[in-house]
């Protein structure tokens, strides 16, 4: 059985650069509503930001073994992003993983489950996402896989594929569909300019300038004047 797959397909660092230079809710609303991981995924600073692909890994709950070792694997820009179960109530990952991470320069840490020393990994400034934050330490027993498919925070989240996160949450892209995304984001982005621009001149009220009229006479809105 192989454990850890070190080849994988990283899609063309222009086009991750590209995604990196938008918001994780753009891109999820830019690509149709999908690709969001659940909320509780959050930085342990809301500076943190990156984009990257995934360099996933399968962890047993209360284990950290396999983190060990897909950080070991990884290569720079990568993102690592560990199923741990789910599991709270640990801190699986810590200031001194965080400084091997950024020393090979790594792109961030991600696992749905805990990490701890959250003012150390601050102060690094290497970004770190996770479920929880928990002073609990873990055992180095259970070997897993490195390099396959995996289920976190209800999305599956394959090898290379492309990972955004900030400070709202964490959002995945289909490496084969990123490039349509980026012009998609951009469209998004100018229309938003253009609303923004409408507010500030002041001449229109918002249901006016959001296209809401003909929705809220069709849902039958009764105001009282």
């Amino acid at each position: 059985m192989i454990h850890v797959r070190t080849k994988i397909d990283r899609p063309p660092a222009d086009v991750v650069a590209a995604l990196g230079e938008f918001s994780a809710a753009t891109i999820h609303e830019a690509q149709g509503r999908k690709g969001a991981l659940a909320h509780r995924l959050k930085p342990v600073d809301p500076a943190m930001s990156f984009c990257g692909p995934a360099f996933t890994a399968e962890a047993q709950a209360g284990d950290n073994i396999m983190v060990q070792v897909a950080i070991s694997y990884a290569r720079a820009g990568d993102v690592v992003i560990v199923a741990g179960g789910e599991f709270e109530q640990a801190g699986s990952f810590g200031d001194v993983l965080a400084t091997a991470c950024k020393s090979k320069g790594l792109a961030a840490f991600v696992t749905d489950s805990g990490v701890r020393d959250s003012a150390d990994l601050r102060t690094l400034g290497f970004p770190v996402f996770s479920g929880s934050v928990c002073i609990e330490g873990t055992v180095k027993e259970t070997l897993g896989h490195v390099n396959t498919s995996i289920a976190v925070g209800g999305q599956v989240v394959r090898p290379g594929d492309i990972l955004r996160g900030d400070a709202d949450g964490i959002v995945v892209v289909d490496p084969s569909e990123a490039e349509e995304v980026v012009l998609a984001c951009r469209r998004r982005e100018d229309h938003e300019t253009l609303i923004r621009e409408q507010h500030r001149r002041g001449d229109r009220t918002l249901i006016e300038v959001h296209g809401l009229t003909e929705k809220l006479k069709a849902k039958g809105l009764v105001v009282e004047e």
